[in-house]
């Protein structure tokens, strides 16, 4: 099921949109009222779709902070918010926002937005279903699955890749995604010692 987490600290608005994505999706929606609580539920929950306000009240701008979730998180994003500025939205677009909803919320406005996103979160679902696992990974990402077949740490594997720890979380949370495997911290190394052998 696709885990949702609204970034929206208005809480009226964010419970309406909480109640729109249950009357229409098979999703699991959460809510998120300031910086503090998006930084908390994205390791806990590791969301497919964002849907965040981009005036969030604080130090942070929504778009800044989406930025700030692309170094270590994958996900699609729908900023929602009464920002009009071309400059706003070609920031929004540099983020990769699958969509850009105008406040006031309109209900079938968010309908078709949410589900354009969520036909982009399937249709990745479904590529991982459909492919061999060694035409979904590419070079780096298969010898960060044969580094974790021989259980090196996050850390570990960054050292002998040269790159940042950052890099290999984030890296090894695409190939969670490619793979279709659930989030949990062992999911990646049960997978690679059943088929690690398979991509040598």
């Amino acid at each position: 099921m696709t885990r949702v987490l609204i970034i929206e600290d208005e809480i009226i608005i964010a419970r309406f949109i909480e109640k729109q994505l249950k009357a229409h999706f098979a999703c699991e929606p959460a809510i998120a009222v300031s910086l503090s609580e998006a930084r908390q539920a994205m390791p806990r929950l590791l969301p497919h779709l964002l849907l965040c306000d981009v005036n969030l009240r604080a130090r942070l701008s929504g778009i800044e902070l989406i930025e700030e979730f692309r170094q270590q998180y994958t996900f699609e994003v729908i900023y929602i918010t009464s920002y009009q500025s071309k400059n706003i939205i070609e920031r929004a677009v540099g983020t990769g926002a699958a969509n850009y909803i105008i406040k006031p919320v309109d209900e079938m406005q968010l309908f078709a937005g949410v589900r354009l996103a969520m036909e982009r979160i399937a249709s990745y679902q479904r590529d991982s279903t459909e492919h061999a696992p060694d035409e979904m990974l590419n070079d780096t990402e298969r010898r960060i699955v044969q580094l974790v077949s021989l259980r090196k740490s996050t850390r570990e594997i960054a050292e002998l890749l040269c790159l940042s720890p950052h890099t290999i979380k984030n890296q090894r949370h695409k190939i969670c995604r490619k793979l279709g495997l659930k989030d949990e911290n062992n999911a990646l190394l049960k997978w690679t010692l059943e088929y690690a052998k398979k991509l040598k």
